[in-house]
């Protein structure tokens, strides 16, 4: 349990319609323990649920994202997850499916389980002098948190399999080059660009974009997009999207020539 004399394990920041979460253990590097997972965790809940809220932002503070799991609470068979919600997995969010987007901005490093935190997330930023690697290799251990399943999907799987068999660093430009992060940013305003990129999003109705997002993610575990799995799932979503007051002023504004007007 968390010392009361001791800073938040995490931080909580409204930036208009934008939900910024800092992973907040700066002298151990941000490392993931219990408490963090489970305050990580409710923070990305409670975003989740308030309406007012468009797009969740994770950082770490401190000049770093996340050095991974604390290894001492690993090594005590501790399981780094929510008191409160297991069933989130790792740190609280790796098996958390918000409907908000989220993304990482990855500041320093991203480390083993500050990788996979950064992976759970739908989009992601990295300063322009920072690196993530999945390390667990190296330890005896491996990436359980979601970093080999994820990792795979997100680059080509040769390059994958490199990062996870060797435990070698990846760069701020090959994660670019390889389609791991959207944007690079100047060192130190991987926030910011964060945050623009967050308006960007913003903008837009928010079913669609919600209901979009976890179309995505919900069809990824089908084979071919010939599947009826699929068209199904997207007819669902199709109906309840097009459906909605959003979509009626979208086309109408069209027909009209006008901006649209949509209600937030």
């Amino acid at each position: 349990m968390q010392d009361q004399s001791e800073s938040p394990t995490v931080l909580f920041e409204r930036i208009g319609s934008t939900a910024v979460i800092s992973l907040n253990r700066p002298r151990v590097k941000n490392a993931l323990n219990c408490a963090m997972a489970t305050a990580l965790g409710n923070a990305v809940h409670e975003a989740d649920l308030d309406p007012e809220i468009r797009v969740i932002i994770i950082t770490g503070s401190g000049g770093n994202f996340c050095g991974g799991a604390d290894l001492h609470e690993v090594a005590a068979d501790w399981q780094i997850i929510s008191a409160e919600r297991p069933d989130w997995g790792f740190g609280g969010i790796t098996q958390q499916l918000t409907a908000t987007p989220t993304i990482a901005a990855i500041n320093g490093f991203a480390l083993g389980g500050g990788l996979e935190i950064a992976l759970a997330c739908d989009l992601a930023v990295m300063d322009e002098d920072a690196y993530v690697t999945l390390p667990e290799v190296t330890r005896g251990i491996f990436a359980a948190g979601g970093g080999i399943l994820r990792l795979q999907r997100l680059i080509p799987r040769r390059l994958a399999m490199e990062a996870v068999l060797t435990g070698n660093p990846i760069t701020a430009a090959q994660a670019l080059q390889w389609g791991l992060v959207n944007r690079l940013s100047p060192s130190g305003t991987s926030v910011n660009v964060a945050l623009e990129l967050a308006q960007d999003i913003a903008r837009n109705p928010v079913e669609a974009v919600n209901q979009s997002k976890l179309l995505m993610h919900q069809s990824e575990s089908f084979g071919s997009t010939w599947d009826s799995d699929y068209w199904s799932l997207n007819d669902a979503i199709a109906t309840r999207v097009y459906s909605s007051p959003e979509a009626s002023e979208g086309l109408q504004s069209f027909i009209e020539k006008r901006k649209p007007n949509w209600q937030r």
